[in-house]
């Protein structure tokens, strides 16, 4: 008998129960991957469906009055969003100057010179983790009580991009830290083994090697920026402005505070503006985003 075990086990190549578990690992993978498909097949389907609505609804303003106009809000066939791009433009250039260096500076620190054993780098690292999840518009009641009231900056670009500065600066930390994180240790050491210091392989190396995850996490980041509307509006960004910012301490309007004086109004015409002040703000993130793409394909590294 014994040996009639040892030759059915040599036939079959293992034990009958673990081969009856096999079987079913299958069924619960396909039904795994199958909820996976219908995740994101809802996802698409739906993002789908929304721009082809968007589009339609805007296709009859998507002309150059869109860009080259000031809203007015007597005749909507004339009226455009020139000024609250133009205002875009200016918020996010200046909260990109903001931002970055100081996120990259910071992550910089926190992944090469802090000591983790230190209780005050635990607690940076940990407010920087729950300040990536704080609600924007806690971030505009910041920005009202202390940069334009306390500071005294007023309802300007200065004001609006130093506020969107802070709401995405965690998210350019983490993303630079695992960015960072992501390069080699052996890398380091060579570097160090043949003379180079910290700095200077910092500068050289790791920072070389971690340029597209830092691209493509800051980025994304600002592409959360550019559409916020309610940490702006609480700091008193205009719902109609006929005139462009001029530096950063002009008053300012953006496109999602725009679209959202577009939709508030009662005629179908302001509805179909909306719409095409949509598409312009998607054409914006799509060639921001693509940017982050290309940036990302032209340094990377295989290790």
């Amino acid at each position: 008998m014994g040996s009639d075990v040892l030759d059915k086990g040599a036939t079959t190549g293992m034990p009958e129960a673990p081969r009856l578990k096999g079987r079913g690992t299958p069924l619960r993978e396909r039904f795994f991957q199958l909820s996976l498909w219908a995740s994101l097949a809802v996802g698409v389907v739906f993002l789908v469906w929304l721009l082809v609505y968007v589009v339609i609804e805007g296709w009859p303003r998507l002309d150059s009055r869109i860009w080259s106009n000031f809203p007015d809000i007597i005749d909507p066939a004339q009226a455009g969003a020139q000024s609250a791009i133009m205002g875009t433009i200016w918020v996010i250039a200046f909260t990109a100057l903001y931002c970055l260096p100081t996120g990259v500076l910071a992550s910089i620190y926190l992944e090469e010179y802090a000591d983790p054993n230190r209780w005050w780098n635990r607690v940076i690292e940990i407010n920087i983790q729950n300040l990536a999840a704080v609600p924007s518009i806690v971030y505009g009641i910041l920005g009202l009580g202390i940069i334009s009231r306390g500071l005294g900056f007023g309802q300007t670009v200065l004001t609006a991009s130093l506020t969107l500065s802070l709401l995405v600066l965690p998210t350019v930390i983490i993303a630079s830290r695992e960015a960072i994180r992501a390069v080699p240790q052996s890398i380091r050491e060579a570097s160090l083994a043949l003379g180079a210091t910290q700095w200077q392989t910092i500068w050289r190396q790791i920072l070389p090697a971690a340029v597209p995850g830092m691209a493509t996490g800051s980025i994304l980041a600002l592409s959360r920026a550019i559409g916020e509307a309610a940490p702006l509006l609480l700091l008193g960004g205009l719902t109609f402005i006929t005139f462009n910012p001029t530096g950063v301490e002009s008053p300012f309007t953006v496109l999602p505070i725009q679209i959202f004086n577009w939709i508030s109004q009662s005629r179908a015409e302001f509805t179909a503006l909306a719409s095409a002040a949509i598409v312009v703000l998607l054409v914006i993130l799509l060639a921001m985003n693509s940017l982050a793409i290309w940036l990302r394909n032209h340094y990377s590294h295989r290790w």
